[in-house]
């Protein structure tokens, strides 16, 4: 996700969004989808369409992208994975954009590894571990896109992207064109970054070291066992909700406050990890979202901490997280 670049509430003009697809058919042609269903997208599988939606294979779709944006102003945004988004059960009215099948992949040189935007971070840490290269284990787990584990500085086990990362690729929407800046430009903090407004990124450059394969193996086996062990991965959802707090942990606030098992109609608090919300077959965005606000609620009235949402919102929810 684009955090500065997610799009407001506010309607969209029907005109802008005529103009904007027209704009895209043009040279993307039928890569161009209206009307396309997001939550098969999405690690929850809830929410409604995208007006518009463009899985891009190129440079070129991303420069057409450009174009429509900056000739018509219509929202956009970003989903990669889709393992930590919550689509509004309207959908979002305007241009989802989705790094597709083009940027998918990894080539080494050395001890680093250079792979496109929309490689999977655990297929990642496979090649990694393919070339006895150690220091990407902790990625084995996380189910996200180098793209987007590069924006949210994507985490586990004591480690993050921004240890590992020496060079982003990016491309800027406004100018319509490549850029890599060094990993150390990025902003990297707890959860986020503060990469330029209107770029996505499309590659990125991992500096590892050698290790011993048996090694790193035994460490990824270890990441995907306490995965199993702690998270509900039977039941949709979109992994940790909360961001933790400085000294604390989110889960464990969530769970003093008696919260696992509160539900929301088909939106329920992990009985497993508390940090963790599950829609059930039937649950809504709304549901999950009157969860959030809920827990959101009872631990600052209980603790006086302010829970950070590390889900991103897609669409109109009708308030301010």
């Amino acid at each position: 996700m684009n955090r500065a670049d997610r799009a407001t509430e506010a309607p969209v003009e029907g005109d802008a969004l005529v103009e904007a697809e027209r704009i895209l058919r043009q040279s993307c042609g039928p890569r161009l989808r209206a009307g396309f269903p997001l939550a098969p997208l999405t690690s929850f599988r809830i929410g409604g369409p995208a007006a518009l939606y463009l899985e891009a294979d190129a440079a070129g779709d991303l420069a057409a992208a450009g174009e429509a944006i900056a000739r018509t102003g219509v929202p956009w945004t970003v989903i990669g994975k889709g393992s930590n988004v919550l689509v509004a059960d309207g959908g979002f009215d305007g241009l989802v954009l989705r790094l597709g099948k083009g940027f998918r992949w990894a080539a080494r040189e050395g001890d680093r590894l250079h792979a496109g935007g929309s490689m999977p971070l655990p297929a990642l840490a496979g090649v990694a571990l393919a070339h006895d290269l150690t220091g990407l284990e902790f990625g084995v787990a996380i189910p996200a896109s180098l793209g987007g584990s590069v924006r949210m500085n994507a985490g586990a086990h004591g480690r993050s992207m921004q240890d590992v990362l020496e060079t982003i690729d990016l491309y800027d929407l406004n100018e319509r064109s490549k850029v890599s800046m060094p990993a150390e430009r990025a902003g990297f903090r707890y959860r986020r970054s503060t990469m330029p407004r209107g770029t996505l990124v499309v590659g990125a450059v991992v500096g590892l070291a050698r290790g011993e394969r048996g090694r790193i193996r035994e460490l990824m086996d270890e990441a995907r066992s306490w995965r199993r062990a702690t998270q509900p991965l039977a039941e949709a959802n979109c992994g940790s909700v909360f961001k933790n707090p400085p000294g604390d942990h989110a889960a464990r606030l969530v769970d003093a406050a008696g919260l696992k098992g509160e539900r929301v109609g088909g939106a329920e608090v992990s009985a497993k990890h508390a940090n963790f919300i599950v829609a059930a077959p039937g649950a809504t965005a709304a549901d999950v979202r009157a969860l959030i606000d809920r827990v959101r609620g009872r631990v600052r009235d209980r603790f006086g901490v302010e829970l950070e949402t590390e889900v991103e919102f897609v669409g109109g929810f009708g308030r301010d997280r």
